[in-house]
Protein backbone atom coordinates (compact mmCIF):
# COMPACT_ATOMS: atom_id res chain seq x y z
CA UNK A 1 0.00 0.00 0.00
CA UNK A 2 1.24 3.40 -0.88
CA UNK A 3 2.39 5.56 1.84
CA UNK A 4 0.20 8.92 2.20
CA UNK A 5 2.17 12.08 1.87
CA UNK A 6 1.83 14.35 5.01
CA UNK A 7 1.04 17.86 5.02
CA UNK A 8 1.50 20.29 7.79
CA UNK A 9 -1.29 22.64 7.59
CA UNK A 10 -1.09 26.00 9.81
CA UNK A 11 -4.45 28.02 9.80
CA UNK A 12 -6.53 29.98 12.52
CA UNK A 13 -9.13 29.92 11.25
CA UNK A 14 -10.95 27.41 12.45
CA UNK A 15 -14.05 26.76 9.93
CA UNK A 16 -11.50 27.14 7.18
CA UNK A 17 -8.88 25.14 8.87
CA UNK A 18 -11.51 22.26 9.29
CA UNK A 19 -12.61 22.35 5.65
CA UNK A 20 -9.22 22.43 4.26
CA UNK A 21 -8.21 19.38 6.57
CA UNK A 22 -11.10 17.24 5.58
CA UNK A 23 -10.55 18.09 1.87
CA UNK A 24 -7.07 16.95 1.99
CA UNK A 25 -7.49 13.81 3.57
CA UNK A 26 -10.15 12.85 0.97
CA UNK A 27 -7.86 13.11 -1.62
CA UNK A 28 -5.81 11.03 0.24
CA UNK A 29 -3.23 13.29 1.89
CA UNK A 30 -2.63 12.77 5.55
CA UNK A 31 -3.38 16.18 6.80
CA UNK A 32 -2.36 17.90 10.28
CA UNK A 33 -3.88 20.80 10.76
CA UNK A 34 -2.52 23.44 13.95
CA UNK A 35 -3.96 26.42 14.69
CA UNK A 36 -0.86 28.56 14.84
CA UNK A 37 2.42 29.26 14.26
CA UNK A 38 4.48 28.12 17.44
CA UNK A 39 1.87 25.10 17.81
CA UNK A 40 2.54 24.17 14.02
CA UNK A 41 6.69 24.59 14.50
CA UNK A 42 6.83 22.26 17.59
CA UNK A 43 5.19 19.84 15.33
CA UNK A 44 7.28 20.26 12.02
CA UNK A 45 10.35 19.63 14.57
CA UNK A 46 8.62 16.29 15.88
CA UNK A 47 7.32 14.95 12.83
CA UNK A 48 7.96 14.69 8.79
CA UNK A 49 6.52 16.38 6.27
CA UNK A 50 6.16 16.18 2.51
CA UNK A 51 4.92 20.10 2.11
CA UNK A 52 3.47 23.08 4.56
CA UNK A 53 0.98 25.26 3.66
CA UNK A 54 0.92 28.29 5.90
CA UNK A 55 -1.61 31.06 6.19
CA UNK A 56 0.57 34.05 6.80
CA UNK A 57 -1.87 36.05 9.23
CA UNK A 58 -1.29 33.60 12.49
CA UNK A 59 -1.48 34.56 16.23
CA UNK A 60 1.47 34.10 18.35
CA UNK A 61 4.00 33.27 15.17
CA UNK A 62 2.93 34.26 11.82
CA UNK A 63 3.12 32.12 8.20
CA UNK A 64 6.38 34.54 7.75
CA UNK A 65 8.19 33.82 10.39
CA UNK A 66 7.31 30.08 10.64
CA UNK A 67 8.57 29.63 7.19
CA UNK A 68 11.56 31.47 8.02
CA UNK A 69 12.25 28.97 11.02
CA UNK A 70 11.27 25.60 9.05
CA UNK A 71 13.24 26.60 6.12
CA UNK A 72 16.11 27.21 8.38
CA UNK A 73 15.55 23.36 9.89
CA UNK A 74 14.91 21.78 6.50
CA UNK A 75 15.94 23.61 3.27
CA UNK A 76 13.89 20.91 1.11
CA UNK A 77 10.26 20.77 2.60
CA UNK A 78 8.21 22.93 0.33
CA UNK A 79 6.07 25.36 1.42
CA UNK A 80 2.82 27.43 0.26
CA UNK A 81 1.31 30.55 1.83
CA UNK A 82 -2.10 30.95 2.00
CA UNK A 83 -3.19 34.86 2.62
CA UNK A 84 -5.36 37.40 1.76
CA UNK A 85 -2.50 39.97 1.26
CA UNK A 86 -2.80 40.99 -2.36
CA UNK A 87 0.40 43.66 -2.25
CA UNK A 88 2.98 42.73 -4.54
CA UNK A 89 5.73 43.53 -1.63
CA UNK A 90 3.81 41.38 1.03
CA UNK A 91 3.66 38.59 -2.32
CA UNK A 92 7.39 38.90 -3.25
CA UNK A 93 8.51 38.84 0.56
CA UNK A 94 7.13 35.34 1.28
CA UNK A 95 9.44 34.24 -2.34
CA UNK A 96 12.27 35.41 -0.57
CA UNK A 97 11.83 33.60 2.41
CA UNK A 98 11.52 30.65 0.11
CA UNK A 99 8.09 30.24 -0.30
CA UNK A 100 7.43 27.56 -3.40
CA UNK A 101 3.89 29.51 -4.20
CA UNK A 102 1.47 31.83 -3.16
CA UNK A 103 -2.38 31.76 -3.09
CA UNK A 104 -4.42 34.54 -2.19
CA UNK A 105 -7.89 34.05 -0.51
CA UNK A 106 -10.58 33.26 -1.49
CA UNK A 107 -9.18 30.58 -3.41
CA UNK A 108 -10.94 26.95 -4.20
CA UNK A 109 -10.22 23.71 -2.95
CA UNK A 110 -9.43 22.60 -5.90
CA UNK A 111 -6.99 24.65 -7.12
CA UNK A 112 -5.15 24.39 -3.48
CA UNK A 113 -4.76 20.91 -4.71
CA UNK A 114 -3.72 21.28 -8.16
CA UNK A 115 -0.86 23.34 -7.00
CA UNK A 116 0.08 21.00 -4.26
CA UNK A 117 0.17 18.22 -6.64
CA UNK A 118 2.38 20.24 -9.24
CA UNK A 119 4.56 21.00 -6.30
CA UNK A 120 5.47 17.60 -5.25
CA UNK A 121 5.55 16.60 -8.85
CA UNK A 122 8.18 19.02 -9.44
CA UNK A 123 10.36 17.65 -6.65
CA UNK A 124 9.75 14.34 -7.72
CA UNK A 125 10.87 15.25 -10.93
CA UNK A 126 14.15 16.79 -8.93
CA UNK A 127 15.06 14.12 -7.15
CA UNK A 128 14.78 11.41 -9.97
CA UNK A 129 16.72 13.58 -12.61
CA UNK A 130 19.72 12.19 -11.82
CA UNK A 131 18.40 8.87 -12.86
CA UNK A 132 15.82 9.82 -15.95
CA UNK A 133 16.38 8.99 -19.69
CA UNK A 134 13.87 8.81 -22.24
CA UNK A 135 14.17 6.89 -25.81
CA UNK A 136 11.28 9.56 -28.06
CA UNK A 137 11.44 7.37 -31.43
CA UNK A 138 14.71 8.23 -32.52
CA UNK A 139 15.72 10.10 -30.15
CA UNK A 140 17.45 9.55 -26.52
CA UNK A 141 16.68 11.81 -23.86
CA UNK A 142 18.90 12.59 -21.01
CA UNK A 143 17.27 14.71 -18.45
CA UNK A 144 20.33 14.79 -16.12
CA UNK A 145 22.95 16.11 -19.02
CA UNK A 146 19.84 18.09 -20.93
CA UNK A 147 20.83 16.31 -24.21
CA UNK A 148 19.26 15.12 -26.80
CA UNK A 149 20.88 13.24 -29.21
CA UNK A 150 19.62 11.11 -32.57
CA UNK A 151 22.41 9.43 -34.34
CA UNK A 152 25.60 11.70 -34.08
CA UNK A 153 23.68 14.36 -33.50
CA UNK A 154 23.59 16.04 -30.04
CA UNK A 155 21.85 18.79 -29.37
CA UNK A 156 22.26 20.32 -25.53
CA UNK A 157 19.39 21.74 -24.40
CA UNK A 158 18.59 24.93 -21.77
CA UNK A 159 16.96 23.76 -18.88
CA UNK A 160 13.23 25.59 -19.81
CA UNK A 161 13.43 22.93 -22.55
CA UNK A 162 14.85 19.93 -20.92
CA UNK A 163 11.93 20.52 -18.60
CA UNK A 164 9.02 20.89 -20.64
CA UNK A 165 10.48 18.17 -22.94
CA UNK A 166 9.89 15.79 -19.75
CA UNK A 167 6.72 17.28 -18.54
CA UNK A 168 5.89 16.21 -22.30
CA UNK A 169 7.26 13.07 -22.24
CA UNK A 170 5.49 12.55 -19.18
CA UNK A 171 2.55 13.01 -20.55
CA UNK A 172 3.11 11.55 -24.08
CA UNK A 173 -0.30 10.56 -26.16
CA UNK A 174 -2.25 12.31 -24.16
CA UNK A 175 -3.23 16.09 -23.72
CA UNK A 176 -0.53 18.03 -21.13
CA UNK A 177 -2.76 21.14 -19.99
CA UNK A 178 -1.14 24.46 -20.50
CA UNK A 179 -1.99 25.62 -17.03
CA UNK A 180 -0.29 22.49 -15.87
CA UNK A 181 2.61 23.25 -17.61
CA UNK A 182 3.03 26.59 -17.02
CA UNK A 183 2.64 26.09 -13.16
CA UNK A 184 4.90 23.00 -12.94
CA UNK A 185 7.51 25.07 -15.17
CA UNK A 186 7.29 28.60 -14.59
CA UNK A 187 5.63 28.96 -11.16
CA UNK A 188 2.86 31.31 -12.87
CA UNK A 189 0.43 30.79 -15.88
CA UNK A 190 0.15 34.77 -16.56
CA UNK A 191 0.35 36.04 -20.12
CA UNK A 192 3.89 36.36 -20.15
CA UNK A 193 5.13 32.86 -18.98
CA UNK A 194 2.23 31.66 -22.08
CA UNK A 195 4.01 33.40 -24.62
CA UNK A 196 7.27 31.87 -23.23
CA UNK A 197 5.88 28.43 -23.35
CA UNK A 198 4.79 29.27 -26.89
CA UNK A 199 8.25 29.89 -27.58
CA UNK A 200 10.02 26.81 -26.18
CA UNK A 201 7.12 24.37 -27.66
CA UNK A 202 8.32 25.80 -31.12
CA UNK A 203 12.10 25.07 -29.93
CA UNK A 204 11.58 21.55 -29.26
CA UNK A 205 9.81 20.74 -32.31
CA UNK A 206 12.93 21.96 -34.29
CA UNK A 207 14.83 19.75 -32.31
CA UNK A 208 12.72 16.85 -32.98
CA UNK A 209 11.86 17.64 -36.75
CA UNK A 210 14.58 14.46 -37.64
CA UNK A 211 12.03 11.89 -36.83
CA UNK A 212 8.52 12.70 -38.82
CA UNK A 213 6.74 10.50 -36.53
CA UNK A 214 6.92 13.52 -33.37
CA UNK A 215 4.75 15.39 -33.54
CA UNK A 216 3.88 18.48 -30.66
CA UNK A 217 0.56 19.59 -31.90
CA UNK A 218 -1.66 22.48 -30.08
CA UNK A 219 -4.88 21.46 -28.76
CA UNK A 220 -7.02 24.83 -28.72
CA UNK A 221 -8.30 25.47 -25.25
CA UNK A 222 -6.97 22.82 -24.00
CA UNK A 223 -2.87 22.33 -24.32
CA UNK A 224 -0.41 20.37 -26.07
CA UNK A 225 -0.29 16.77 -27.35
CA UNK A 226 3.13 15.01 -27.66
CA UNK A 227 2.28 12.10 -30.39
CA UNK A 228 4.75 9.83 -30.53
CA UNK A 229 4.24 5.89 -32.53
CA UNK A 230 2.69 3.30 -30.60
CA UNK A 231 3.67 0.57 -32.17
CA UNK A 232 7.86 0.67 -30.63
CA UNK A 233 10.04 -2.65 -30.87
CA UNK A 234 10.42 -3.23 -27.54
CA UNK A 235 12.22 -5.73 -27.39
CA UNK A 236 15.62 -4.81 -28.52
CA UNK A 237 15.67 -1.58 -27.25
CA UNK A 238 15.22 -3.56 -23.67
CA UNK A 239 18.39 -5.07 -24.42
CA UNK A 240 19.99 -2.11 -25.47
CA UNK A 241 19.11 0.56 -22.99
CA UNK A 242 20.25 1.22 -19.92
CA UNK A 243 18.10 0.12 -16.64
CA UNK A 244 17.34 3.93 -15.38
CA UNK A 245 16.10 4.42 -19.55
CA UNK A 246 11.93 5.07 -20.01
CA UNK A 247 10.68 4.27 -23.26
CA UNK A 248 8.23 6.73 -24.32
CA UNK A 249 5.09 6.42 -26.66
CA UNK A 250 4.10 3.00 -25.83
CA UNK A 251 0.69 2.32 -24.61
CA UNK A 252 0.84 3.13 -20.21
CA UNK A 253 0.59 0.13 -19.16
CA UNK A 254 3.96 -0.82 -21.11
CA UNK A 255 6.27 2.57 -20.26
CA UNK A 256 7.78 1.41 -17.56
CA UNK A 257 11.28 1.20 -16.47
CA UNK A 258 13.56 -1.36 -18.10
Amino acid sequence: MEERLSILLCEDDENLGMLLREYLQAKGYNAELYPDGEAGYKAFLKNKYDICVFDVMMPKKDGFTLAQEVRAANSEVPIIFLTAKTLKEDILEGFKIGADDYITKPFSMEELTFRIEAILRRVRGKKNKESSMYKIGMFTFDTQKQILSVGEKVTKLTTKESELLALLCAHANEILERNFALKTIWVDDNYFNARSMDVYITKLRKHLKDDPTIEIINIHGKGSLFTLPTAMQISSLAIALRPTTQVVGLPRCLALSI
